[in-house]
């Protein structure tokens, strides 16, 4: 995590590493595998820093957005949720929404890559990137609706 933080403050490119900032930084660092919302990460936030407050967690989040640090995703529920992003990756990962229990799944693979190089190649459009969600049941919530 300290590898993790440190490439963080350097991507912050001039601006400071507040503590408010390194506690948002942190909560999201310690919850890798969560997509947590602005009003999530504010309940992490608190644990740290009871001082902290929402409106600074939505400045935080915008910042770290616009800097690439992070990516907002909508998956259909309302509310923005947000996780760090990958250097090691070219593309986002793409995600499993379940309809029932709000549960989202990564799914690491990529298996567009045939498509974009035949889409650059035909239409001479250069992708710079993509991103795929696809929305069902998960096997917990799908074996429950079976048993019923």
């Amino acid at each position: 995590m300290k590898k993790e933080l440190e490439r963080i403050r350097e991507q912050l490119k001039g601006h400071k590493m507040t503590p408010q900032r390194r506690v948002v930084v942190q909560s999201l660092l310690e919850n890798p595998d969560q997509h947590l919302s602005a009003e999530e990460l504010y309940i992490l936030a608190k644990e740290k820093d009871a001082d902290i407050g929402l409106a600074t967690i939505y400045r935080t989040l915008d910042l770290l957005e616009e800097l690439k640090i992070l990516h907002r995703h909508n998956f259909g529920d309302g509310r923005s949720r947000y996780e760090l992003s990958q250097l090691q990756s070219e593309h986002h990962h793409h995600h499993l929404v379940c309809l029932t229990c709000s549960k989202i799944i990564e799914v690491e693979e990529d298996l567009l890559q045939q498509l974009e190089f035949l889409i650059e190649k035909e239409k001479g459009f250069r992708i710079i990137d993509h991103r795929v969600q696809f929305y069902g049941h998960c096997e917990t919530c799908d074996e429950k609706k079976n048993k019923v």
